[in-house]
Formats: structure tokens, sequence, C-alpha cells
């Protein structure tokens, strides 16, 4: 099924439908514009359908906004990830996919959600390097990882990161001496954290160090993660990203 998206000079979207049929919306979903776009779209395809029960309609978001925000960290401030949420249910997708939510509680909160793997990625990466070990980055990331180890047939190298006096404070749970490492995460908003994590596996002896993260934001530019990490990979869920440090999986 096709449909057209416009968008006013006030801001204003507005959603066409072009044909009759299922409906089928992926989108990035890392804006409100971007659900207010799904929201139009499935408006106006309920309005089409109305008297066609048979039919079913599916949303993907590739880089769901909010996705971090999945607790009320501080009192009397919101709860941004359970108000996204509400406004994804209020669509009344028949299924709702989301690449490589950052924890459970996505979908959770989401109805008719399920989880879109980003295996296939992490296991381009890992050939492209050429068998590294793959390094949890937290205690949150451990039990994902694990099970990518286990499909891999690759060695896991856990790790966790604790503040003193502000500073992190890494640890490294196995032998990486002489040995390729690759990162896994969800998420890289700065990469700070990336950094500090590399450099304490090379000073524990690791030959290179490459990051594998499946929502690459990287606000701050790479010229801090180059310090430490030989090459990123990524998928383009949240944007397009044109550096040669950069090798990109295209999900959109």
């Amino acid at each position: 099924m096709k449909y057209q998206i416009k968008k006013f000079k006030d801001g204003q979207v507005t959603a066409t439908i072009l044909d009759s049929g299922n409906l089928e919306v992926q989108l990035r979903g890392n804006s409100y514009e971007d659900l207010f776009a799904a929201a139009s779209i499935k408006e106006a395809w309920d309005a089409e359908n109305s008297m066609n029960k048979t039919l079913v309609s599916s949303l993907t978001i590739l880089c769901l906004i909010g996705q971090r925000s999945d607790r009320r960290f501080n009192k009397s401030e919101s709860f941004d990830l359970k108000v996204i949420s509400k406004f994804i249910n209020s669509m009344q997708f028949d299924k709702v996919k989301l690449l490589h939510p950052h924890s459970s509680i996505s979908l959770a909160l989401i109805d008719n959600s399920e989880k879109i793997s980003h295996f296939e990625y992490v296991k381009k990466a890992f050939d492209s390097i050429g068998n590294p070990v793959l390094v949890s980055p937290d205690a949150g990331a451990y039990k994902v990882t694990h099970e990518i180890a286990e499909k891999l047939n690759a060695d896991l190298v856990p790790s966790n990161k604790v503040r003193v006096d502000n500073a992190p404070q890494i640890s490294i749970q196995g032998d990486v001496l002489g040995k390729k490492c690759l990162i896994v995460d969800d998420l890289a908003d700065g990469g700070r954290t990336f950094k500090y994590l590399a450099s304490e596996l090379k000073r524990q002896g690791a030959k290179e160090v490459y990051l594998y993260v499946t929502h690459a934001q990287f606000n701050y530019g790479f010229d801090e993660l180059k310090e430490t990490i030989n090459h990123v990979y990524c998928t383009n869920s949240f944007k397009d990203i044109d550096d040669d440090f950069v090798t990109q999986f295209k999900v959109i």
C-alpha cells in the first residue's frame, strides 16, 4: 500500500493514501515529527478502510525516540517513554516492530510490540573484523551480547563501569591480551564511555578495539573516539553518517 506525506511551511504534516491494501509504515522514529507522520498515515488509512476488517496495519520504528528514558529518574520529572508509548498506542496499529530497543520496558509499554534483532548487523561487523572477542560494556548489555556470542561461537568478555568522584572506573573480566575486541551496545550518544572502555581494553593488551552500536547518534563527532577506537560499525537507524571512520549498515 502506498501513501504520501506532505509537510507544510508551518510544520504541519499531512498524509494521503494512494491505494488500498494492508498498511506497512517504516520510519526512523527518532523525532516527534516522525510519530505524528505515522499517526497521520494511520488516521487516513483507518478512514479509507473503516469497513474492511480483513486488512492489517504494522508500524516499524527503527530508532525509538525517548527509549533511554525508561523510568522516572527523579521526583517531579516526566516519564518520557511512557508518554511516547501512550501516543504510539493511540494509533492502534495491529503490530509495532522495534529495532534493538534499549530495554524491555519499551516492549512492555507499547501494545502489540515485538523486537527486531540486531544480530545480522553485529555479524557483519564480526565477520569484517575477523572473529574478534565480543565485549559487553555494562551489566545491562551482558545478556543480549551473551546470546549473540553463542550464535557466533565467539568469546565474550564482560566489563562494568562505576563512577568514583564523577570519573568512570572500568573493570574488565577476561583476557584480551593480543586480541581484537568488538564492543557491542544499542546506542551511542556522545560515545565517551566507549572511549574509556577502549582505553582500558588496550591498557590490558588488546591489539585493536572496534565498536558496534545499532543507533548511532554521535552528537559530538568522532575526534575523541578516534583516540582509542579503531573503527565504528553501526546502522543508519538514527541518521546517515559520511565518515571513513564509520561503516554503516543500511536499514532505511
